[in-house]
């Protein structure tokens, strides 16, 4: 072998090993982008034990009123929180007592919700059909309230529409939206669940 074909031979050589480097260092950027890019779209986890009543917590179901003043009342939209209080009012007439079972949710708190629903129901489809991230949930953004027990599930199925009070959801007998064309026009027609709502796509 002479001398002009051994250097060209380690030239080749520096050149392939030059290149497998060259690939080898752009998948592992092409890997460490992917798996950002994976953790970025995974909220983080928020601890249940953190969630107080500051977040909207009621700790015992039944026992809050409309008209008591918790954050999970009193930051409710002022509009929803006023035909609420009203609805009460006259559901209280016919001997129907309304309590809150949940109102406005902190974002962490609505993130616990749905950690818990994931491992409840064990997949995110799933869960999305009962409780909706942070970024989409109407509760979060005060405009949304469950309502109980029953009874007053009932009565405001056939009377909230009169206060602009609306069940959104054929899955969530107890959940209320405003709809202040209701008064006039009715509740429109209800969603099969969360995940049929257009907002929950946002």
């Amino acid at each position: 072998m002479n001398t002009r074909t051994a250097l060209g031979r380690r030239r080749l050589t520096a050149l392939i090993g030059v290149g497998l480097l060259a690939a080898a260092i752009t998948g592992s950027v092409v890997l460490i982008g992917q798996q950002s890019l994976a953790s970025a779209s995974v909220p983080p986890s928020v601890p249940p034990s953190s969630i107080t009543e500051a977040d909207g917590l009621i700790r015992d179901e039944g026992a809050v009123s409309v008209f008591d003043e918790t954050p999970a009342v009193t930051n409710l939209d002022s509009d929803l929180l006023a035909a609420v209080r009203a609805a009460a009012t006259a559901a209280e007439d016919d001997g129907v007592r309304v309590h809150v079972n949940s109102g406005w949710r902190s974002a962490d708190y609505q993130q616990v919700l749905r950690q818990e629903a994931i491992a409840e129901y064990g997949s995110e489809q799933e869960a999305a059909r009962w409780v909706a991230t942070p970024e989409n949930s109407e509760h979060v953004s005060g405009e949304a309230v469950d309502l109980g027990p029953v009874a007053a599930q009932d009565w405001l199925s056939r009377h909230g529409s009169d206060f602009g009070l609306c069940q959104i959801y054929e899955n969530e007998r107890w959940h209320f939206e405003l709809r202040p064309a209701a008064v006039a026009n009715g509740c429109p027609l209800m969603y099969a669940d969360p995940t049929a709502d257009p907002r929950t796509q946002r």
